[in-house]
């Protein structure tokens, strides 16, 4: 298990021997002590991606596809080692690790085959004097930023594209999670990526260091997964050199149910979009608001659901919700049930902090939930769902739009002309439409308004990481 830094193709301690003490969520005990890259070692890794940046961009597109592919292979072959690794240093189940490393070994495959097909363009002028030719070009030194919720999946989301479009990367993985962003870079190296091209560098000390980094200006880009708060800052640090940046930021996404749903149906829909990951998800199902001639059903038979959820350490089996990550994000999934019970609503399930080892809190449905309570207006990442009941398709439209995210909205519904209306009415960048898992290699992925700028997977995923490059030429 690799516990150094990854800069150049080799692995070494960082530079003033800092170190990272990395615990299992539900023991509370350290599993690994990680080294910790200081502002020099961030430097040191943006040198050796750029010193393997000509080299690897002039790498044939097919070279580049059958490396991606063995890497594609490697990590799914090791499944079960990686599974067990996201389990210890995250907290989820086996179950979503399993699901998350399937998940991030397709993006290394989808972006093999994309690979050979950054596609250009030629036409003629308007005014016929020449043709306008376009090339699509590596944009450069890429530095990657990514959370603890899915310590494998936002990694290779982002270096997928990244290495099929010819760019070298330094992968700052968060400080929670950085054992499982190591085991990849090895991977990678064991499928053949030239030392340099991708690095790693896990530290505590994420904001001195990728300041740092984005201030030099052999930097060209940026992609950051994580909170809005966090996103601003990367925002404006970026501006100082006019970095390119993508932002996937927050989430506060409605889960809509009609009066027309199969309701059974609709909380197994419910179960996916919002106990996946144990709630720990940008896009988990943060509102429920439910038509109101269902609701009271709905939030029994989600309650039932709910509460019959087995909790414990995640490498049981038989675990259907481990601990959430740490004990701040516990505390603050706590916080908010607490203020919301304390403005009138019931906790049907759930609703208060398990005690004993590990940062567990149960699954929690809270009904009768007053306008403007804290779940409904922050971001609740834990395995709590808030019911709120409304009348009629313009209403629920509104109450969805009603926050300055904009990531996913989930729709049910027995009749498709109107999921598609109101579909196309939610301002947000996905919808899931009777399905409770939007998240695909090969779709584009982002939202609107504070929840990110520029999209991830699909075509649109590799076009991020390159420049576009106009020739006017005549023959």
């Amino acid at each position: 298990m690799p516990v150094e830094l990854f800069i150049g193709g080799a692995w070494r301690p960082a530079s003033d021997g800092a170190r990272i003490s990395v615990a299992d969520p539900a023991t509370e005990q350290e599993i690994a002590s990680v080294a910790s890259g200081s502002v020099a070692d961030g430097l040191d890794a943006v040198t050796a991606a750029h010193r393997a940046g000509p080299g690897w961009a002039a790498t044939a597109p097919r070279e580049r596809a059958e490396i991606l592919r063995r890497a594609f292979d490697l990590m799914t072959e090791r499944t079960d080692e990686l599974a067990a690794l996201i389990v210890l240093e995250n907290g989820k189940t086996l179950a979503d690790a399993r699901g998350e490393v399937a998940y991030a070994a397709e993006f290394f495959r989808w972006y093999s085959e994309e690979a050979v097909r950054s596609l250009g363009t030629v036409q003629t002028a308007p005014s016929g004097t020449n043709r306008i030719l376009v090339l699509r070009q590596p944009i450069g030194v890429c530095v990657l930023v990514t959370p603890w919720n899915f310590p494998a999946a936002m990694a290779t989301r982002k270096i997928g594209p990244a290495l099929a479009a010819g760019c070298t990367v330094v992968l700052k993985p968060a400080s929670e999670t950085p054992l499982t962003a190591l085991a990849i870079g090895g991977i990678l190296t064991e499928a053949g990526v030239p030392a340099g091209v991708v690095n790693v560098l896990p530290s505590a000390r994420s904001g001195p260091v990728v300041r740092a980094m984005l201030d030099d200006p052999r930097v060209r880009k940026v992609s950051f997964t994580g909170s809005t708060e966090v996103g601003r800052a990367l925002l404006s640090g970026a501006a100082k050199t006019v970095v390119s940046s993508s932002m996937e930021l927050g989430g506060n996404a409605p889960f809509l149910v009609f009066a027309d749903a199969d309701l059974e149906a609709a909380v197994d829909i419910a179960m996916v979009a919002k106990m996946r990951n144990g709630g720990e998800a940008c896009t988990a199902a943060n509102r429920f608001y439910v038509e109101r001639a269902v609701a009271d059903e709905f939030t029994a038979l989600l309650t039932t659901r709910m509460g019959g959820l087995r909790m414990g350490h995640g490498l049981d089996e038989e675990v259907a919700l481990g601990p959430l990550v740490n004990a701040e994000s516990r505390d603050k999934v706590a916080a908010l049930v607490a203020q919301t019970v304390a403005m009138g609503a019931t906790a049907a399930t759930g609703g208060s902090i398990v005690g004993g080892t590990g940062h567990f809190y149960p699954p929690t449905v809270l009904a009768d939930v007053p306008p403007g309570a804290p779940v409904l207006t922050q971001e609740i990442f834990g395995p709590v769902a808030p019911v709120v009941a409304f009348d009629g398709e313009t209403e629920a439209v509104a109450l969805a739009n009603d926050t300055e995210y904009g990531l996913v909205s989930y729709v049910c519904t027995g009749d498709l002309a109107k999921g598609l209306r109101v579909a196309e009415a939610l301002d947000s960048g996905m919808v899931g439409l009777n399905r409770g898992i939007v998240s695909d290699p090969a779709a584009p992925f982002g939202g609107t308004k504070q929840s990110g700028i520029g999209r991830e997977g699909g075509h649109e995923g590799m076009l991020e990481f390159t420049e576009s490059k106009y020739i006017a030429v005549e023959w």
